[in-house]
């Protein structure tokens, strides 16, 4: 029998009438559109997408609770309240391009294709509302490590009615959330999570554990809504930089809002150290979106497909293969580096890298 709470926590019942009484959850154009694509978004407000209960059957939920236990799931685990020899980066990075656009959502709208905003996907080239942890697994990616297969997407930014795609690989970070970067671990395969919120206010954005510097261009930053202008040159884009929580359950790939299963680390008393907290005590790597939209000059129209820029989010869905993102995690967070794509540190060329010349674990 599946082990799981017997009643939802008050947040998340909380979060499920909120959404009843608002009516959302409307749905959106069915339209796929590839890169480049010029359809207008299904909607410019905060429409066709929510954090509520999920009560659709799918691959990986054949009950359709929202629970999707990890197997084996990790016991016997206590944060580490250590502290190792100081480094000042203990990352890598994922560099995937888009792949195409498609108002699907495999994690909040499993199996319901249309349903969602419209989304700007990347990684593994497979990803819809069908997607499961099976159907991703050793897939095609545009992310320069063949063994990573995971769903990476985000809403899509319009100017008007045409959509702005990233242009080439973007920057994804796996880093270290807590102090004792010893301890991370790799993601389980098919662990899934949203991170930020299409529903939040500005406020809420603006406190958001994962802000980072909010959307910037040229010399403006920190900014919660999208800036009015930008300068209108050709090194010029509209960025965003946005960071995931990095301490697992160990229990759950997924809960019913998406969240619950995951936590950002918290400061350990006394200290300035970041450990994770007792009910998440798992430390995985911290991913960190770092976007580049192709626009400037007049932002007045611009527009995220959620609704204003401070509706931002994203959604993460583990497909690496494991042994290559174990070779990563362990040489590059564990190992106290800054490392590209390959897990090559060019401040430490002697540490090597973990992949060959094709991105591929030798």
């Amino acid at each position: 029998m599946r082990p799981r709470p017997k009643r939802l926590p008050a947040l998340l019942l909380g979060t499920a009438l909120t959404a009843a009484g608002l009516g959302v959850g409307t749905i959106a154009s069915a339209a796929t559109g590839q890169p480049g694509d010029g359809a207008p978004a299904a909607h410019a407000g905060h429409a066709g997408h929510t954090m509520a209960v999920s009560t659709v059957s799918s691959g990986d939920d054949p009950d359709g609770d929202g629970y999707i236990p990890a197997v084996p799931q990790v016991t016997g685990v206590t944060p580490s309240t250590a502290t190792p020899p100081p480094r000042y980066f203990h990352e890598f990075q994922a560099n995937c391009s888009v792949t195409h656009t498609a108002a699907d959502d495999p994690i909040v709208y499993p199996g319901q294709p249309g349903r969602s905003h419209d989304h700007t996907f990347m990684g593994n080239t497979s990803t819809n509302a069908y997607s499961t942890t099976a159907s991703l697994a050793g897939g095609t990616t545009t992310c320069k490590a063949p063994a990573d297969a995971s769903g990476y997407w985000m809403p899509s930014l319009y100017n008007g009615d045409r959509k702005i795609l990233p242009v080439g690989p973007q920057t994804i970070y796996y880093k270290a959330g807590v102090t004792d970067y010893t301890s991370v671990r790799p993601f389980p395969k098919g662990l899934r999570f949203v991170v930020g919120d299409p529903m939040q206010s500005a406020d809420e954005f603006r406190r958001h554990r994962g802000f980072v510097e909010g959307w910037e261009c040229g010399d403006s930053y920190f900014n919660v809504d999208f800036p009015a202008s930008c300068p209108s040159r050709p090194d010029v884009q509209l960025n965003i930089r946005f960071q995931a929580p990095s301490c697992w359950d160990g229990k759950y790939l997924d809960t019913p809002d998406h969240k619950s299963h995951m936590a950002y680390p918290v400061v350990k008393p006394g200290t300035n150290d970041n450990m994770c907290p007792a009910d998440h005590p798992v430390a995985l790597p911290m991913i960190e979106f770092k976007m580049a939209f192709p626009v400037n000059g007049d932002l007045s129209q611009v527009r995220l497909a959620s609704g204003r820029g401070y509706s931002f989010h994203y959604d993460f869905f583990n497909a690496w293969e494991d042994r290559t993102l174990k070779a990563l995690v362990d040489h590059c967070i564990v190992g106290g580096l800054q490392c590209d794509a390959r897990g090559y540190d060019q401040t430490h060329p002697e540490a090597g890298a973990v992949l060959n010349a094709d991105y591929r674990l030798p």
